[in-house]
């Protein structure tokens, strides 16, 4: 089947998406607790960067599948979202292989109705796993037909995995976790670094990998940002997903709430303050702004999954640069300002694509936004830009020519799961 061919059945997914927007959406408020106005954007976007593929034919249309034809290659994802899954996988599809998702446990039936979509378009190409991530993962180590397997993930249900990936001499793709930094610097145009912070911070309730997780601000002007970004985040609308005027619903994972529970708890005994928000009831998070974090703070050591602000002042650009830097995860920075801050994010961003390491690479970033808002600094993810990261927020394993290897940087699935067609 040619890339065209494949390219037609993405665009046949992308007008089905369109007709059941709708369903995807309710389904998504009441599975995931997404809301309405989250979920339905995600759709939308959804169906654009479908269409987007079309940009990809110049390179992928002389690849073939990593494991020859018929291979297979298995996606695990780490929750489901409501559309943005269809990226990855048809990113992995367009070059010729079969893929096998395993979704969340959670939404099951937002699962249910993405394998409705895809049964009549792509057959047995595409197929959904219905049984656990460590049945999924250890039967995809054993069948032959797997030359690789992508995880969406956290680092540490992963890591134990290195040794049965070098005996089997398979692929692995991780994408894992983030604690972003997010630089403000005197200089900078405040509107539009609050703006991108609040539409980071708190779209989906806070539940994504590359949502500002550590807040940096220069001493100079730390009042006075957080003064702004109070007064923004009391107008959010808490409460029901369903509702179209809420901004932030309950957060989805019980294991997220109790660990964000503990953050803020522990903040709170080592001297920061909570400006707004600090309340939980069951799964529902209120919006939170915390001042005076410190980085030995659970709040700024670990991934904040939810819709809490750790929030730090800085004094200079060496500061917040080791400061940034000295993280177990380099997934994605921020960085606004002036010629202070652009010399801090080009200092930040690590390779422009994975490459060789000797060992997992701490400090280094692989997207770094400077003046940018984030819907900017990641469009065409996953399709035409390369998206990773350094120390354990991903990397690949693979063995090339009997010796096996670590690749570290941001990447593209289509790229790694397959090679050119001359080899």
């Amino acid at each position: 089947m040619s890339f065209q061919e494949r390219f037609g059945k993405v665009l046949r997914l992308a007008d089905a998406l369109r007709a059941h927007k709708e369903q995807m959406v309710e389904l998504a408020v009441k599975d995931l607790r997404f809301t309405v106005k989250d979920s339905a954007r995600e759709v939308d976007l959804a169906i654009d960067r479908l269409k987007m593929f079309e940009e990809t034919e110049s390179f992928l249309s002389k690849r073939k599948p990593l494991g020859g034809p018929g291979s297979l290659v298995s996606l695990m994802l780490s929750y489901n979202g409501s559309a943005w899954v269809n990226t990855a996988i048809l990113s992995i599809y367009l070059v010729g292989n079969r893929v096998t998702v395993k979704f969340s446990s959670k939404g099951r039936d937002v699962m249910k109705l993405t394998e409705s979509l895809y049964r009549p378009i792509f057959g047995d190409d595409v197929a959904f796993y219905p049984s656990g991530g460590r049945i999924f993962m250890e039967e995809s180590l054993r069948d032959p037909a797997v030359a690789a397997v992508v995880v969406f993930g956290f680092d540490e249900n992963v890591l134990p995995y290195e040794q049965a990936f070098k005996e089997m001499g398979k692929k692995l793709v991780f994408e894992g976790p983030g604690s972003d930094p997010f630089i403000v610097f005197p200089d900078a145009d405040l509107e539009l670094a609050l703006a991108d912070l609040m539409a980071g911070k708190f779209m989906y309730s806070g539940q994504t990998c590359t949502a500002p997780k550590r807040i940096y601000i220069h001493e100079s002007i730390y009042d006075e940002f957080l003064a702004m970004f109070v007064d923004r985040v009391k107008r959010l609308e808490v409460g029901d997903p369903a509702d179209e005027h809420t901004d932030v619903s309950p957060v989805v994972s019980d294991v997220a709430v109790k660990r964000i529970g503990e953050q803020l708890t522990e903040a709170v005994r080592l001297g920061a303050e909570v400006l707004v928000g600090g309340r939980i009831e069951g799964n529902l998070v209120y919006p939170t702004v915390v001042k005076n974090a410190t980085d030995r703070m659970l709040g700024m050591r670990e991934e904040v999954f939810g819709p809490v602000a750790f929030t730090s002042s800085f004094a200079s650009k060496g500061e917040v640069l080791d400061r940034a830097k000295s993280h177990k995860y380099g997934l994605r920075a921020a960085v606004f300002g002036g010629r202070d801050a652009q010399v801090v994010a080009q200092t930040l961003k690590g390779g422009d694509y994975c490459h060789p390491v000797n060992s997992y690479t701490f400090g280094p970033f692989g997207t770094v936004a400077y003046n940018e808002t984030r819907a900017t600094s990641w469009r065409g993810a996953f399709i035409t830009k390369p998206v990773g990261g350094y120390g354990y927020s991903g990397w690949i394993w693979e063995t090339t020519g009997g010796k096996f290897c670590m690749k570290q940087g941001p990447k593209l699935l289509s790229t790694e799961t397959s090679v050119p067609l001359e080899d």
